[in-house]
């Protein structure tokens, strides 16, 4: 096997390609976690019972928005290998068929988050909480066919190289949500207050908001003229759907195998205590928080990734995959910096109690252990998604978190007494091994040129 010895000047030019791509991608991510912040410090200044209430309906529905997130992420390689291959006219009978599959998902999600009762008993919640939660949840399942359009329309403009509208609508609606979400919380301009009901209903309408402001823009702005995205009605062709839920489907099965992970982690530390489950809290949002740099990297891997192999360049493909593993590397560095050097400054920022400060800190500190781990394995992630291949990762991810991660935490938290600490520490083992595989499964492919039969099946589903 011959060494990989990039070019310095085509190395330099990688990086700035990524780099300018992912940018507006970090933004865009880092709005979506506010917009998690602003809903419970809103519902928190209602009352506890409404920041109980939205906080449980949230984690439920932050699964259907990881399904419908990993099945909308199809779109972007599918686009940007058209587009590397010089095939742009044909991005509109992809993008039309995409946008079936978004209604299709959605309407799944409307229906699976009105009817989740099964989930909020098996969770355990207060029934003083239980009427709450379901309003909540059945306000903003109507957001869900918005949410996957949405993604559509996200996933169409960043295949094109376009990923700035990306942080443009994510971040108006961020915006958006606090006047709307204060006004139907609280009960102003004549509306009663509503309570976790009205901030359900506050998310769904900045979704749908963002939906129609994206599709107008697409549909107006010349950067995507010439695609006959909307030139014709057309129905729905169950061979181009299957194709991209091909591509889809396993990577929702990832994503919610990730978060099931986290939040079955939550519930089990939840048993622990009152200050523990506060010090995992304060540890885990500031671990999601620095969480959103790769994995906007690793959405402009998978675009990279896809333009080269749609050009069928073979060096393209390592530049493209090995670069952006790389420049995650470096901002992993300066997360782990921050969290195992200002472990307890970082938790201060967030309570005064002596106790939880204390834990946290340890948590926060396990949290810099693997912050090379998780950045290695959702930017090698990135890249197999540029390749179209995404099955074998979801193994991967399924055995690392489930038969790996889940089983050590587990043993370690209560059979040798390490509690929180063994918890974090299964999900350091879980997270290594993921990035060891899926790092060697990218490695592999590109010398091996797998990558080329993503390119033949790109052809033939065209």
């Amino acid at each position: 096997m011959k060494p990989f010895r990039p070019e310095r000047a085509h190395l330099a030019h990688e990086m700035r390609a990524t780099v300018r791509l992912a940018l507006p991608l970090i933004c865009a991510q880092l709005a979506a976690i506010g917009s998690n912040v602003i809903d419970a410090v809103l519902a928190g200044h209602v009352s506890a019972h409404v920041l109980g209430a939205v906080a449980v309906g949230a984690s439920i529905w932050s699964l259907a928005i990881v399904s419908g997130i990993g099945m909308m992420m199809a779109v972007p390689p599918s686009v940007a290998q058209l587009d590397g291959a010089g095939r742009r006219h044909e991005v509109g009978a992809v993008f039309r068929q995409a946008l079936w599959l978004a209604l299709g998902m959605g309407m799944v999600l409307w229906f699976a988050v009105r009817h989740a009762a099964p989930l909020i008993d098996l969770i355990g919640v207060t029934p003083s909480l239980r009427d709450d939660v379901q309003r909540f949840l059945l306000a903003i399942s109507w957001g869900a066919p918005a949410l996957t359009s949405y993604f559509s329309l996200r996933g169409l403009s960043e295949g094109l190289s376009l990923t700035r509208p990306s942080m443009y609508f994510s971040l108006g609606g961020l915006v958006l949500l606090v006047p709307l979400g204060y006004v139907l919380m609280f009960g102003k301009l004549g509306i009663p207050p509503q309570g976790a009901h009205g901030c359900g209903v506050a998310t769904a309408i900045v979704l749908w908001l963002e939906m129609l402001t994206f599709g107008i823009y697409v549909i107006f702005r010349r950067n995507y003229c010439g695609l006959g995205l909307f030139d014709h009605f057309e129905w729905p062709n169950l061979r181009r759907i299957g194709a991209l839920a091909h591509i889809g489907l396993p990577m929702a099965v990832t994503l919610l195998a990730e978060a099931g992970l986290f939040v079955a982690t939550a519930l089990i530390i939840a048993t622990l205590g009152e200050d523990v489950i506060a010090s995992h809290q304060v540890a885990i949002n500031i671990a999601s928080l620095f969480f959103m740099i790769p994995l906007g990297l690793a959405m402009a891997i998978t675009v990279r990734v896809g333009n080269a192999v749609g050009r069928g360049d073979e060096r393209g493909v390592r530049y493209a995959g090995f670069c952006g593993i790389g420049l995650t590397l470096v901002t992993q560095l300066f997360s782990a910096g921050l969290m195992l050097g200002l472990p307890h400054f970082i938790a201060t920022l967030y309570t005064q109690d002596p106790k939880v400060i204390a834990l946290a800190a340890q948590l926060i500190m396990l949290a810099g252990l693997f912050q090379f781990s998780d950045g290695i394995q959702v930017a090698a992630n990135g890249a197999l998604r540029g390749l179209k291949d995404t099955r074998v990762p979801m193994a991967i991810t399924l055995f690392a978190y489930w038969i790996i991660g889940m089983p050590v935490g587990w043993w370690l938290a209560f059979h040798h007494g390490m509690g929180a600490r063994g918890m974090w520490m299964g999900l350091i083992a879980g997270l290594t091994v993921a990035a060891v595989m899926l790092f060697t499964r990218f490695w592999r492919s590109a010398w091996k040129q797998r990558w080329r039969r993503a390119a033949t099946a790109m052809s033939a589903t065209a």
